[in-house]
């Protein structure tokens, strides 16, 4: 028995070790393409979402009914069909486009999101919507700001946006969810965070205590405010919260504007609500996944699922996967660690 309890811990050991080195050469070999990959072609990839309801729909039938009834329902359903078809032949049936975006601290995918739009928007009609499935934490409020610009274009061409959230859009997340006309949420979906938040160690004491001299010139009162390695001072303390602050005003002020039925002074304070919470402080429209929104469409909609798509290599794709999973473990802490809030 002493002997299988130390094996297991020997193979424990040695998979962690793999592991970690097998994450390390990923992440190498990503950052070494890096340049090619942002360089590379890619291609948009349009799936229609009513065959795929379909194909389920006639699967499920053709195992639970008998021979007969099945048969019987593919008659009916070919006819109901044909019927439709000469009754909409003059007729434009409403599109809707969905999108999905997953965000992460520097809002990467928005290279993606930016040629979606631009396809959907050659062809979209004032008619038509565009829904995004949207889930984000939020990050750099540079990064989300390219983001929400993004989907501003919808607006600025008079498509109607609806933001799906089913998990999480906070911060970042929910600056892009309030330029939505319609915002959906799941019950327990994590919405608002409408904070600027920002922190960095300093080693300055660590270092002059093994006499080690840091150097720091600038040109500009304040090209500096706070440093990891240089002494800090009150002055450089008071213009970096100033800009804080100045960052945060900004936020409530995007907000406000796409958003103005909100009370902003009352929920901008960085806290964050559960989807049915959040709709009764206005930051959502309604309590509805994206799965029941979409299923409840098809029968007068035709629904597409449109994505922009580039080819990687094996190394990237390994990588990728690497820096996914580690941002999904390093999300899971800190939800732990903050108690669920972000």
């Amino acid at each position: 028995m002493e002997f299988l309890l130390e094996y297991g811990l020997f193979l424990a050991k040695s998979i962690t070790v793999v592991a970690a080195f097998v994450v390390i050469v990923s992440a190498i070999a990503v950052a070494s393409q890096r340049t090619k990959k942002e360089g590379s072609e890619g291609h948009i990839e349009v799936e229609t979402l009513n065959h795929r309801y379909e194909d389920w729909e006639d699967l499920l039938k053709f195992e639970i009914l008998d021979e007969d009834s099945f048969k019987k329902e593919r008659k009916l359903k070919k006819k109901q069909i044909k019927a439709e078809s000469k009754k909409n032949a003059d007729q434009h049936r409403k599109r809707i486009y969905v999108l999905d975006f997953d965000g992460d601290v520097s809002a990467s995918e928005v290279e993606f999101l930016r040629h979606e739009i631009s396809a959907i928007l050659t062809v979209a009609r004032p008619e038509d919507e565009i829904l995004l499935r949207l889930e984000s934490p939020g990050g750099m409020v540079h990064s989300y700001g390219l983001a929400s610009s993004q989907l501003q274009r919808i607006r600025a061409h008079g498509i109607p946006l609806t933001i799906a959230i089913d998990r999480v859009a906070a911060s970042g997340g929910y600056m892009m969810a309030c330029i939505g006309n319609r915002i959906m949420a799941a019950p327990f979906a994590v919405i608002g965070s409408i904070g600027v938040v920002a922190q960095l160690p300093n080693f300055n004491r660590l270092l002059k205590k093994h006499d080690v001299d840091i150097e720091l010139h600038t040109a500009g009162a304040h090209k500096r405010t706070l440093t990891m390695v240089g002494e800090n001072t009150e002055e450089g303390r008071k213009k970096f919260i100033e800009e804080l602050e100045d960052t945060h005003i900004l936020f409530k002020e995007f907000v406000s504007e796409n958003r103005p039925q909100l009370d902003i002074d009352s929920i901008a304070t960085g806290e964050v609500w559960y989807g049915s919470r959040a709709m009764d402080v206005k930051l959502v429209d309604e309590i509805r996944t994206s799965d029941d929104y979409l299923l409840s469409q098809r029968a007068d909609c035709d629904l597409f699922s449109v994505s922009y798509r580039q080819k990687r290599s094996l190394p990237e794709r390994l990588g990728f996967a690497a820096e996914s999973a580690i941002n999904r473990t390093l999300t899971g802490l800190l939800a732990k660690l903050s108690q669920n809030r972000f």
